[in-house]
């Protein structure tokens, strides 16, 4: 089993969410912490939130997923704060409450360009330093919409799948290096990501779902994905009921698609 004390962790969407309660469970763990999101303020506030001792142990680097030509630069001053990167959990994303037929082609995009483009471009600019060392962890916080999907969610729910198609495809290749890639799908968890979620004309939704409002805590999402790092695994569902969706549309994929249908998830 993984330990996570002294190990570097960066974390990305780490000023509100799931990023947020990995950061606290993280640093009471003892490892070294780099926090991004866009929101400097915000991150700052995380950080005097993880409490006095752990300050020390944590730095601050705040950028956009969504400005491409600044990822290069951005993983080599991360790579310059504590001389290495040991686990990266790609965190930063943005949903979506839209139609298809309702939701313009740059909306799919913006999604595509933070949700899938972002996570990778961080990922390929690490490598050379994991391979290097031949060791690291790659972690992304994907969602159960990655292994199915829902109405309201089809931008969303293609980066997602997105995300499943390249890692498993890195895992394969990287395993002999001895890098990990960890695919972490969450249902639904009470966290502002449907008050931040883009309508089909790309404004905020700035509502809260009923289902999410309904969801786990962050704070045992955390867990759950903290306990996978140190197993190892390569991939983990995490919910309530909502998780045994994957197995039926596997196993019973006509039943699941006469059930989605019907499916209330705004």
């Amino acid at each position: 089993m993984s330990q996570i004390k002294d190990q570097v962790v960066w974390i990305t969407g780490a000023s509100s969410g799931i990023g947020e309660a990995l950061a606290y469970q993280m640093a009471a763990e003892g490892a070294k912490l780099i926090l991004s999101a866009r929101r400097v303020e915000a991150l700052e506030r995380v950080k005097k939130a993880c409490g006095e001792v752990a300050q020390s142990r944590i730095e601050l680097l705040p950028f956009d997923l969504s400005k491409p030509e600044t990822l290069s630069s951005v993983v080599n001053k991360a790579l310059e704060l504590f001389g290495r990167i040991d686990i990266l959990i790609n965190n930063g994303g943005i949903s979506q409450r839209s139609l298809a037929k309702d939701t313009l082609p740059e909306v799919d995009r913006r999604i595509m360009e933070v949700n899938y483009f972002g996570a990778t471009a961080l990922t390929k600019y690490l490598l050379p330093s994991l391979l290097s060392r031949k060791s690291g962890h790659v972690v992304n916080i994907s969602s159960l919409v990655g292994k199915f999907s829902t109405p309201y969610r089809s931008g969303y729910a293609a980066s997602k799948h997105a995300l499943h198609g390249f890692f498993d495809a890195l895992r394969a290749e990287l395993w002999k290096h001895g890098i990990k890639v960890t695919m972490v799908c969450p249902g639904f968890v009470r966290t502002n990501i449907s008050f931040n979620a883009l309508t089909g004309k790309g404004q905020q939704h700035n509502k809260m779902d009923q289902a999410q409002a309904n969801g786990i805590s962050p704070e045992s999402c955390a867990r759950s994905i903290i306990k996978a790092i140190k197993k190892n695994r390569n991939e983990i569902y995490i919910g309530g009921k909502e998780k045994y969706a994957v197995f039926l549309k596997r196993f019973f994929p006509g039943l699941f698609s006469r059930i989605v249908r019907k499916a209330r998830v705004r």
